[in-house]
This record gives structure tokens, sequence and C-alpha cells, in this order.
């Protein structure tokens, strides 16, 4: 039997086990379950004294790693299968999203060491180059880092004298996602949709447009890391959609198995310290979704936060993040990730799917009509402010959008 010892904030808190027919299942230990304040990896594993099988514990074990076509030429570059979450999570997990890692036994003196390689921005543009041949560095030296998604990134710590590598289990601070070629304008696209998801009173991931050699790029601060009183950084938990309800990153689109509105308005009220405040947010976001034409929105991309706050542990809506329209690329389906009511496709909305889309997730029709139109001013006021093609072609989308909504709303 192959084990990982799994982490949460540095405290031994399970075992990850690879049967001999390459199924994974976890186990928390004894210590962790009888310690006074323990907490569970994810809302899909309860803190309970049994063993997690596959179906149960892959959702947030496979959820740390990355998707589709990175996922199959890291595991070629590590000469493992692409399909082995545990060969891989051996791997690359040892600084993962939220405060989890992973370690083989004899790796755990690693895991305490701080230690980072500061890179000239030569030196960085030359990584990002290196991107696509070599997903998140994995294999290089003493990396060892995962990042959930499909698309290139690169993690990084940014310090006093500028932008180092996290080596070993060092935790980063900020994600570098470089402009994609074949989707123009991406970084713009993107960085404007946060600016603006901001200004309208949502939580939104802090982000920067930056070039790095012949790189544009968006630097974007990690939510999952803060800075204590003596300078260092901390990892705090979080978790996605999928993960928190045990569904594989394979079907996170809802007609694939994924989850649908009301299931991650459902976590949602189950398990928020305060859940009114966070359903609002929560379907601030589903709108605004809608008005920017983000139809990738799927339950990988909204996630739960974990911290602590006055002595006590508050569970949270993390910050919106990876918000793009993707509408402004007409290559792209046209079908949302979760459905609004009965339609897949927005433009075949009515009033009748809003109707069942409040229904299904318990809000008041009159209320929500209401929430729904003046949010949609919110946005409105906020989004003429573009100096720039992607920033204007968005523009022109909320307001169809916005128009369309009064329509169906009126």
């Amino acid at each position: 039997m192959k084990t990982l010892q799994v982490h949460l904030l540095g405290e031994l808190v399970g075992i990850l086990e690879q049967t001999p027919t390459g199924r994974i299942d976890f186990r928390y230990t004894e210590d962790w379950l009888q310690q006074e304040g323990a907490q569970p990896l994810s809302q899909s594993l309860p803190l309970e004294a049994r063993v997690f099988e596959e179906r149960e514990c892959v959702g947030f074990f496979g959820g740390l790693l990355p998707e589709a076509h990175n996922r199959e030429i890291i595991a070629r570059n590590l000469g493992i299968s692409a399909r082995n979450d545990f060969a891989m999570l051996r791997e690359i997990g040892g600084e993962c999203a939220g405060a989890v890692s992973l370690h083989e036994v004899d790796t755990l003196e690693l895991s305490s060491v701080r230690n980072y390689q500061f890179v000239s921005e030569s030196v960085l543009a030359d990584l990002l180059d290196q991107l696509p041949q070599r997903p998140l560095l994995a294999g290089q030296g003493e990396i060892r880092l995962s990042l959930a998604g499909a698309q290139n990134k690169l993690a990084l710590y940014q310090g006093a004298e500028g932008f180092a590598l996290p080596l070993h289990e060092s935790p980063s601070t900020h994600i570098l996602k470089p402009e994609i070629e074949r989707f123009p304008d991406l970084v713009e696209n993107e960085a404007y949709c946060l600016q603006l998801a901001g200004a309208c009173g949502l939580p939104t991931s802090q982000a920067e447009r930056v070039r790095v050699g012949k790189h544009r790029c968006l630097l974007v601060e990690r939510y999952d890391r803060s800075v204590d009183e003596q300078g260092d950084i901390l990892r705090l938990h979080q978790e996605d959609f999928c993960q928190a309800l045990g569904i594989p990153s394979r079907i996170k689109y809802q007609n694939e198995g994924g989850p649908g509105l009301s299931d991650c308005f459902d976590l949602v009220r189950r398990s928020a310290s305060s859940p009114g405040r966070v359903l609002m947010y929560l379907y601030h976001g589903v709108v605004f979704n809608y008005l920017i034409g983000n139809n990738d929105a799927h339950g990988k991309n909204f996630s739960l936060l974990y911290r602590e706050v006055g002595g006590g542990d508050v569970v949270d809506l993390a910050p919106f993040y990876d918000l793009v329209s993707t509408a402004s690329y007409p290559e792209l389906s046209p079908k949302m990730a979760m459905k609004i009511g009965s339609q897949y496709l927005p433009y075949k909305l009515r009033a009748h799917d809003w109707e069942q889309l409040w229904e299904s997730i318990g809000f008041s029709k009159k209320q929500a009509r209401k929430q729904t139109l003046q949010f949609a001013e919110v946005v409105e006021a906020n989004s003429g402010n573009s100096d720039g093609e992607a920033e204007a072609t968005i523009g022109r989308l909320i307001q169809q959008r916005i128009q369309d909504l009064r329509e169906m709303l009126a």
C-alpha cells in the first residue's frame, strides 16, 4: 500500500492511500479526530473515524490538480499516468490551493523550510516561454506545486527583492497568468471584469496587468495567503464548490453531472457562517456573470474560504476569480456552465427561467426581481469606464444584457 501524509495548516490530519488496484482512499488520523478545534479538509469529507473510498474523496484530492491538456503534459514530463491522481499529488502536491499539502514521509523535514529562488525579469520571461512545454514548471528542480485549472499559469512569491520561485513546499503569494495567443486581449478582458466586479461591491481577487519581457500578463494576488506581523506567509484553507460537493473536476459542468446553481446555494446555506450575506454575494455574482457573458462559471470557479476571526473559525465565500467575458470570443460555446431555470443559452432566457431559479434557491420572487434589477443598475453605472477595445466590447454586451433583463423582468 502506498501512502501520502495529508497536512492542513501544517498539521498532520490524515493519510491518503493508493491500493494495489490503483484506487485511492482517505482516512483522518485518530489524533486529528480527537484534537480540540479540528476542522475537516472539506465539506465533502466530514470528521468521521472511517475510510473514505475513492468515489467520496477523489472530488477533493483530484480537484487540487491541473486539468485537461496541461495535466497530460505534466504526466509525460514526470513519467506518470495522467489519470493517476495519487502519483501526481506525490510529485507536485507540496504547495496546493488552500492550506493542504501532501508529503511522503521522507520529505517531511523539507516541508517546514521557507526557500525561494529570486529571478530577474529576463529569467521570468524565459520561464513563461517554457510553460506550454512545462506547465507549472512541474519536474523542474525543487519546485513542487499544483494549481487547478487548464490555463497556463505560474505561482510566484513577491517580496521586496522582486519575484521568486517557491521551492520545496514554500507558499507562493501571487499567480501570474500570461496572455493566451488564440484569445486576444484576454488579460485586459479579465482585468476589466475583476475591476468592474469590485466596483460593483463584489469581493474579488486583487489583480493588475503587467508585462514580463514580451508577455502581457495578469498578476493575481492569492486570496488564500496572508502575511502575519512577522512577515511570514500563511496559508488560508479554501476549496472550490466541486471539491466541497465531492464532484470530480472532469464533470465540473452541470450538463455533465456537475453542480447547478441550486446545489451551490444549498452548499452555502448549510456551510457559511453568515449565510444571508454570503447568499446575496453569490446571487449578485450569478447576475454579474450573466451580464458580462461569463459562460464558463462552473463549480470550480466558486470557492469557500476558511478563516480564523476573533478566535473563531469562519466559513465565507471566497473572492470571485476567473471572471472573463467568454462571450467576447465567438469561437467559444455560448452555453452557460450552469443553467438559469431551464436554459443554458442566455439569449433564450425568459422571465419564467429567472423565476424558476429563484424558487430553486429559496429566494422570494418579489425580492429577487427587485435585487436583480437594482444590481443591474449598479453594474450599468460602473461599466462606462472603458478605455480599450476589449473593455468596450464587454461594455456593449453588458448594456444589451441589461436591456434584455429589464424587458424580461419588467
